[in-house]
């Protein structure tokens, strides 16, 4: 998270996408004949409070175009990367908690992907889950303007910290819980979980089947395979 500078993983993608979406595709996918072994799988994935803000760079994946000159639904949200310490975020191009930003919504995105494809045939189903904000070593490489940023949102109580039982709390509900299911209309309610519940707070473009069926498609094409079962 808040990687300082614009930095590619060895294959060449933007490396919070590249560590916490296509990594995680990667994996998931040639576990699959295993996962497919239980009666019920579930595939949990661990995203944010990004789902509620932010969308895809779709025409700019590894951050190369100005914000700006982006389409307006591929923009970032200015206001919040101001607040987080970046301060003309609209001429920039790579902005730190933006490439989180867009892994994280993969996430969501990934998980509404696996339930289409697999709910009905093999009974998969896979959850994304906010864990709530909990001091961990997660921005350990941010620059010193985040820290101080997010150290003077915790001082205003702009947000409740969890601890980390509490953290884990949202996960464990989506693993067991018997009572979710395949997801609801377009916006594919059910996916997203916040404080042990489904949250329909999230983004249109976090939770769009759509940018899913986009998401899936890209992602194969990055890791070079593709996925059929």
């Amino acid at each position: 998270m808040n990687i300082p500078e614009l930095t590619l993983s060895p294959e060449n993608i933007e490396i919070q996408f590249a560590t916490n979406h296509i990594g995680h595709f990667l994996l998931t996918n040639l576990l699959m004949s295993k996962l497919l072994k239980s009666t019920a799988p579930r595939v949990i994935n661990v995203t944010s409070l990004s789902p509620t803000v932010a969308g895809i760079r779709w025409s700019d994946i590894n951050f190369q175009k100005r914000n700006n000159t982006l389409p307006k639904d591929e923009q970032p949200p200015y206001e919040m990367h101001r607040a987080w310490g970046t301060p003309d975020p609209e001429n920039a191009s790579y902005i730190p908690l933006e490439g989180y930003n867009q892994s994280k919504v993969a996430n969501v995105l990934f998980s509404i992907g696996l339930t289409k494809r697999l709910y009905s045939k093999h009974n998969l189903l896979s959850l994304a889950v906010h864990p709530g904000v909990i001091q961990t070593e997660l921005s350990r490489y941010a620059k010193q303007e985040t820290l101080d940023a997010i150290q003077g949102m915790r001082e205003r109580r702009v947000f409740e910290e969890k601890t980390l039982g509490q953290g884990a709390s949202t996960s464990v509900v989506a693993a067991v819980d018997p009572a979710l299911g395949a997801f609801e209309g377009e916006r594919n309610l059910g996916v997203y979980l916040l404080d042990c519940a489904v949250c329909d707070k999230a983004d249109v473009r976090a939770v769009s089947g759509e940018g899913a069926e986009r998401l899936w498609g890209v992602s194969e094409g990055l890791v070079g395979e593709k996925f059929v079962w």
